[in-house]
């Protein structure tokens, strides 16, 4: 079997705690049946254009921001139960390694799941991992340029 053929999992430990805004954000989302908006949070830039993208796009009407951390890590709270009821979840994963949309995928079904490749959006960076390595201005310009494609798209998929 290839190794990449392989699934892996990754023991975390339960709590029964929970975050008190993302209780209230995760309900409020329910009632108002918004989308979740996920992205890669990865350390380098492709990662913080990915999250700087999905903050713009979350700022649509009907999108809201979810955290990935309370919903792979917290899976009785409010904030989980949006993301795996939802109708639809975008992803913007900030390379082809698609780290959470790997994840997600296996959370939410892929029929569910639309997700997009910041980097084969803006096409730069690629040899590039610290986030002050590309200045402010050309890091929203590129977000922007990600959010703008990934609207678009949303706007042009068929609705189930």
């Amino acid at each position: 079997m290839n190794q990449s053929d392989q699934k892996f999992s990754i023991e975390v430990e339960n709590t029964n705690k929970t975050c008190p805004i993302g209780e209230t954000i995760g309900q409020r989302n329910i009632h108002e049946k918004r989308v979740p908006v996920l992205s890669c949070e990865g350390a380098c830039i492709r990662g913080e254009i990915a999250r700087l993208a999905a903050n713009i796009v979350a700022k649509e009407k009907g999108f809201a921001r979810a955290c990935h951390g309370e919903l792979f890590s917290v899976p009785h709270s409010a904030m989980a139960e949006w993301v795996k009821q939802a109708e639809q979840v975008v992803l913007i994963d900030g390379c082809s390694l698609r780290c959470h949309g790997r994840v997600l995928q296996n959370l939410q079904g892929q029929k569910e799941l639309a997700q997009f490749n910041a980097l084969s959006v803006y096409k730069k960076y690629a040899d590039v991992f610290d986030i002050d390595e590309v200045p402010e201005e050309e890091r929203r310009q590129a977000a922007q340029q990600v959010a703008d494609t990934v609207l678009a798209a949303l706007k042009k998929a068929p609705t189930n």
